[in-house]
Formats: structure tokens, sequence, C-alpha cells
């Protein structure tokens, strides 16, 4: 008997019946893929082994145990949302977080004592700061850690965090307990390359920041820096919103601060005196200090005598519904004489 063609359509049908092809589920293979399958963007990606889990050092657990919220305590909050009302369920779980408060700040003075002693000890934290940055740099008492790292560590450990402090400097500066840790570093870097990046960065989004209401802050202390150079920039940022700024909480407290200095006072006078929002200015609860700072400051500099007589000749219309208008005590202080004599 002739033997079958192993390639004929009858023979391949045969033997298919006693193929064995694997569930959708199944594994192909057991262990690491030989090659793993491209990125469809073209980058490469390796996949751990199956059960392979990372093994951090102690010092690596300490630190994020200590930057770790009681959960007990959140616990509290959402289960138990009737019995928080009760005065005293509340006191209990403030007590509470108060303790915890304090264990964490004490575990991370700790560790602070660490950084310096040896360049291992470093390297380590500085990789813990810089792959949760910034949840470290937002928090209360973990950016210590990182503002300690930023004075102690090497000149390459140092630069990796200031990369990463202007990637992220408007997001810190509008964080409640970030905008804190970024103004001290701007105060205490060393590094004059990066400190004026920081200036041009702030600068750059002066507004944004100014009516913000934690990177107001951030624009005072770089104002109470006297960088001169820094001062001009954020001053040309905010020409043309003076009017603006001064009628908000915020910006209020920019514009303020400007009048201290004769230059930028200048600037923000100038624009004041602009059309007819002075007036407009008088009538909110903020503005109305910004005009009483500016004729005080030009009153008492006598710098440029036109701007202080400026402000009073067009003042002057008001000045008497100003002084009995309710919320305006700031305009007692300025003696009536200046505006009856202006012509």
């Amino acid at each position: 008997m002739a033997h079958a063609d192993p390639f004929s359509t009858s023979t391949m049908l045969n033997a298919s019946h006693h193929l064995r092809f694997a569930a959708a589920r199944e594994p192909i293979s057991e262990g690491y893929p030989a090659v793993a399958p491209p990125h469809p963007r073209g980058f490469s990606v390796k996949f751990p082994p199956p059960g392979f889990t990372p093994s951090p050092s102690p010092l690596t657990n300490s630190f994020f145990t200590a930057l770790t919220p009681k959960m007990d305590v959140l616990h509290d909050l959402k289960v138990r949302p009737k019995r928080a009302s009760n005065d005293g369920v509340i006191a209990d779980i403030r007590f509470r977080l108060l303790l915890d408060d304090r264990k964490k700040q004490e575990r991370l003075q700790t560790q602070q004592k660490l950084l310096g002693i040896t360049d291992d000890v470093d390297t380590l934290f500085a990789a813990t700061i810089l792959r949760r940055f910034l949840h470290i740099i937002t928090d209360k008492y973990a950016s210590y850690v990182a503002r300690r790292g930023i004075a102690v560590f090497n000149k390459k450990k140092k630069e990796a965090i200031y990369e990463r402090i202007l990637h992220y400097a408007l997001y810190i500066a509008r964080d409640k307990h970030g905008c804190l840790a970024l103004n001290d570093i701007i105060t205490d870097a060393d590094d004059l390359y990066y400190k004026n990046k920081l200036f041009d960065v702030i600068a750059h989004k002066a507004i944004l920041l100014s009516n913000d209401a934690y990177g107001n802050f951030v624009i005072q202390q770089v104002l109470k820096l006297n960088d001169l150079r820094c001062k001009n920039n954020i001053v040309a940022s905010l020409r043309g919103h003076f009017v603006d700024l001064s009628i908000q909480r915020y910006g209020s407290y920019i514009v303020n601060l400007l009048l201290e200095t004769e230059e930028s006072m200048v600037v923000v006078v100038e624009e004041l005196l602009e059309g007819d929002m002075l007036m407009r200015l008088t009538r909110n609860v903020y503005g109305n200090f910004v005009v009483c700072k500016a004729l005080r400051v030009t009153q008492k500099e006598m710098v440029r005598t036109d701007l202080y007589w400026g402000l009073v000749h067009k003042l002057k219309p008001f000045h008497n519904p100003l002084r009995r208008s309710r919320g305006s005590n700031s305009w007692t202080q300025f003696n009536p004489k200046s505006f009856k004599n202006a012509d």
C-alpha cells in the first residue's frame, strides 16, 4: 500500500483533530518570555518575572512610614459620620491626629540627622525624594528632609532635586505647605544659576501666583529678597494688571508691597492714575487701602511730587464722601488742606 502524501489536504485535516490549542487565558510558556513584544510607540518594555516583589531598605521603609497617614483616623471619619458629630469623638480624633503629627515629626527629625554622613545614605535618600518628590515637598514635615538634603547633598544630587523643583515650581507654589518649602528653598539657595532660574519661572507666572491664596506668599517672599532683576521682571509681568490686582484680596498684597520701593511705586501709581479707575478702587474694600497706601508713600517721599498731586486732583471731588463712607477710615489720616489746596 502506497504511503499517503504528508502534505495532502486529507492528511492535514485528519491530523488537525489531534492538535491541542491553548486556551485564551492559558500562558503559552511558563516563566519570563524570551523576547518581550515591542511597545506600540517603539519604547522597550521590561516585564518583571512572575512573583517578583521589591525589597526596599529599612531606611526607605521608615521614610515612607513617616509619610503615611493613620488610616484608623480616616476610618473614624468615614465609617462613623454620625458619631463624629459628637464633640467628644471629634476631640478624640483631633488629639490622635496631633499625636500622629508629633510622632511623624520626630521620625523625620531623626532621619534628617542621617543626611550628609555617608554618600551611600545620601544616595538612598536622594532616590527616595526624587521618586516621590511632589508628595514629599508638599508635606508639612517631610519637606524638611528634602530641604536638608539640598543643603548637604553633593552637587550632582542637588542639581537633580533643583531640576525637579523647577519642573513643579508652580504646583509647589500654590500648595499650602509647598509654598512655605519653596520660600525657604529660594531664600537659602546657594546655587546662583538655579536661584535665577526659579526667579524667572516665578516672575513669568507672576499674575497667576499673585491671585492665588498661597502663590502670593511666594511672590511676596521673592520681592522681599530685593533682587533687582527679578523685581523688574515681576513688575513687567504685572504691568497693565495693577488695577485688577488691587481689587482682589491676594493681589492687593502684592500691589501694596510694590508701593514700598521707589522704582516699582512709580510704575504702579502711574497706572492707577490712568483713565477713571481710581474712584472704583476707593469703593473697593481692598482697593481702598491700595489708594491710601499710594497717597501715603507719595506724600512721604515727595520724590515724584507730580504723582502725589495727581492722586489728590483725581480724588478731590470725592474726598468728603470718602471720609464719611463706611469702611474708609484710612482716609482720616490725610490732611483735608491737601485737597483744598489742589488747583
